[in-house]
């Protein structure tokens, strides 16, 4: 492996290990997260150079969690609208981290841009279409399906049929048809392996 490919391991797993240490479904959350999106690039024969770039970001698109509080990070419940504002600033967080490194700054932008919507109703920016990093848009539908799949403490996880139901009926809304379609089109390859 080459040494700037073991750096970018190396320090992917130290922040996870961080963000693990902070908030243990995060960490995991992301690790699938990252796992899935590199699947999904192979799918649409992304180049290696930019899937392992899109696979790190995947893996590490939470970081800027490790600046929300923990009180609503790990809340049992409904945020109130003011925490939900608190957390929406977890990718401007995560970006902000990673930009300090001059060989991360590509990773910025799809941590920065990971909860943007295809129809430009996301956050931060309200960017739309072509607008978002492809990255960006691949790791959107990856977090959804592991969101979705995942059991929390104050919900239970939903059927893989919701799931894909959700998926689908979204595209062209928070998610890029071709990336959508993709995932469902190889939904057991993409999606097995993965303990939610």
């Amino acid at each position: 492996m080459e040494s700037h490919k073991i750096m970018y391991h190396d320090l992917l797993e130290s922040i996870t290990a961080a963000l693990d240490a902070k908030d243990s479904y995060t960490a995991e959350h992301s690790l699938r997260v990252g796992n899935m999106s590199l699947k999904v690039c192979n799918f649409l024969m992304i180049p290696d150079e930019e899937a392992e770039i899109i696979h790190i970001a995947g893996h590490v698109h939470d970081i800027g969690k490790i600046g929300v509080p923990d009180f609503i990070l790990n809340k049992n419940g409904k945020l109130t609208d003011e925490e939900w504002e608190i957390i929406k600033q977890h990718p401007q967080i995560g970006a902000k981290i990673l930009e300090k490194s001059q060989s991360l700054r590509e990773i910025s932008k799809i941590v920065l841009h990971h909860h943007e919507r295809y129809d430009g109703k996301g956050y931060p920016f309200g960017l739309k279409g072509e607008e978002i990093p492809y990255g960006s848009r691949i790791i959107a539908v990856c977090d959804s399906i592991d969101a979705m799949l995942s059991k929390r403490a104050y919900r239970e996880s939903m059927p893989v049929f919701v799931c894909k139901n959700e998926i689908e009926k979204n595209i062209g809304f928070m998610y890029d048809k071709e990336i959508a379609v993709c995932v469902l089109e190889n939904w057991d390859k993409i999606v097995e392996g993965n303990s939610f």
